[in-house]
């Protein structure tokens, strides 16, 4: 059975740090290109970042350049998403997908998504 189980959420609150992981089983993450979206309540979905396959490049939405990290580690089969600095803003469900090969920005192109983790940033 091919899945994602996204992990690290929780209650933080602001200027705190988060990590998130996302662990892939039943499929290898080697070829796939990993993003992280979000979606606050009564709000679209957002992509935050994502990861290549081969290259490794990454890339960010502007709202949390320089504040979250995404990185990959294909031996342990999971990406991760660095959360630091964060915002009352930040606060949504997290998901990670898999698109085959390179990042897309077009939410159709991710093939496998997971359950979501809630992040929420409250004082």
């Amino acid at each position: 059975q091919l899945q994602f189980v996204e992990s690290g959420g929780g209650l933080v609150q602001p200027g705190g740090s988060l990590r998130l992981s996302c662990a892939a089983s039943g499929f290898t993450l080697d070829y796939y290109a990993v993003g992280w979206f979000r979606q606050a309540p009564g709000k679209e979905h957002e992509g935050v970042s994502c990861i290549n396959d081969l290259d490794g490049t990454t890339y960010y939405a502007d709202s949390v350049k320089g504040r979250f990290t995404i990185s990959r580690d294909n031996a342990k089969n999971t990406v991760y998403l660095q959360m630091n600095s964060l915002k009352p803003e930040d606060t949504a469900v997290y998901y990670c997908a898999a698109a085959g090969g390179i990042c897309s920005s077009n939410r159709t192109m991710y093939n496998y998504w997971g359950q979501g983790t809630q992040v929420t940033v409250s004082s």
